[in-house]
C-alpha cells in the first residue's frame, strides 16, 4: 500500500516516470505523506545543477534560468497552473462562486500571464544571486518544506468545495498518520535549515510559517476554503518567499 501511495503521489504531482497504479482510494491513502519526496528530488537536482555550474563556470543568468526550469520540468507545471488560476480569480473581484468558477476555467487570463511572468523573472534573479553553498542547501530544503506544509494544510484546512483534485487525495487519507508524517517532515526541514545557518534558517522558517497564516486567511476570506488550485498557489508563494529570504540573508550576512 505504501509503495502504491508513493506512486500515486508521483503520478499526480510530478512527471517522474513511475509504475502506473489503479486510481482508487486505497492506493491514495498515504499519498500526501510522499508529497515532500518530490520536493527532495527537485532539491537534489538543484544542488546537482549548482555543482555543474561551479565546475563549468556558467554565468549567473544561465545558472538562474535553469534553476527555475528544474522545478517546472519535474512537476510539469501543475502548481504553476494553480497559481495562475488563483491569480485570475482574485483579480475578478467577484463573489465566491464566481471566483471558484474562474478557477475551473481552462483558459488563462491577462492577470495570470502578467503575474507568472513577474514570478519567473524574480525567481531567476534570486537564483542568480546565490553564491554560498549553505544558501543552496537551505533553498533545496525549501522544496521539501513547502510540500510538507502544502500537504499538511490540505488535510487540516477547510475545503471550499466538496469535490475536486484536492479532495481526491485528502478524503481517503489516513489523517492521523498523514498529519504526523507531514508535521514531522516540516519540523525536520526547519531544524535542518537552522543547523545549516541559524540566521537564514530562522528567517526562512518564519517566512514559511507566515505564508501558512496568510494562506489560511486569504483562502477562507476570498474563496471560503482551500482548493487544489489554492494549494498550488500556496506552494509557489512559499517557495518564492523561502528563496528570497535565503538570498537576502546571504547578502546581509
Amino acid at each position: 500500500m505504501l509503495l502504491k501511495s508513493m506512486f500515486s503521489a508521483f503520478l499526480m504531482y510530478s512527471r517522474i516516470p513511475v509504475p502506473s497504479v489503479e486510481w482508487k482510494e486505497q492506493n491514495r491513502r498515504y499519498s500526501l505523506c510522499f508529497f515532500p519526496v518530490i520536493g527532495a528530488v527537485i532539491g537534489g537536482m538543484f544542488l546537482l545543477w549548482r555543482w555543474v555550474c561551479t565546475k563549468a563556470g556558467f554565468n549567473e543568468l544561465m545558472t538562474g534560468a535553469v534553476s527555475v526550469l528544474i522545478s517546472v520540468a519535474v512537476t510539469g507545471g501543475i502548481h504553476i497552473d494553480g497559481f495562475c488560476d488563483v491569480t485570475d480569480a482574485k483579480a475578478s473581484y467577484g463573489d465566491t462562486e464566481k471566483r471558484l468558477a474562474i478557477m475551473k476555467d481552462s483558459h488563462i487570463g491577462a492577470f495570470a500571464v502578467i503575474n507568472i511572468c513577474m514570478y519567473f523573472i524574480i525567481q531567476t534573479a534570486m537564483f542568480s544571486q546565490t553564491v554560498k553553498p549553505e544558501t543552496y542547501y537551505i533553498i533545496s530544503i525549501g522544496y521539501v518544506l513547502s510540500r510538507a506544509l502544502s500537504g499538511l494544510t490540505a488535510v487540516t484546512f477547510r475545503a471550499a468545495k466538496k469535490s475536486g483534485s484536492l479532495q481526491s487525495f485528502t478524503e481517503p487519507a489516513g489523517r492521523k498518520i498523514t498529519i504526523t508524517v507531514l508535521a514531522a517532515t516540516a519540523v525536520l526541514c526547519c531544524a535542518g535549515m537552522i543547523l545549516i545557518n541559524a540566521f537564514s534558517g530562522i528567517l526562512c522558517t518564519l517566512a514559511a510559517v507566515g505564508t501558512v497564516i496568510y494562506y489560511r486567511k486569504f483562502a477562507y476570506g476570498t474563496f471560503g476554503g482551500i482548493t487544489g488550485d489554492l494549494a498550488g498557489w500556496f506552494l509557489q508563494v512559499c517557495e518564492m518567499l523561502i528563496l528570497s529570504t535565503a538570498v537576502v540573508c546571504e547578502k546581509i550576512a
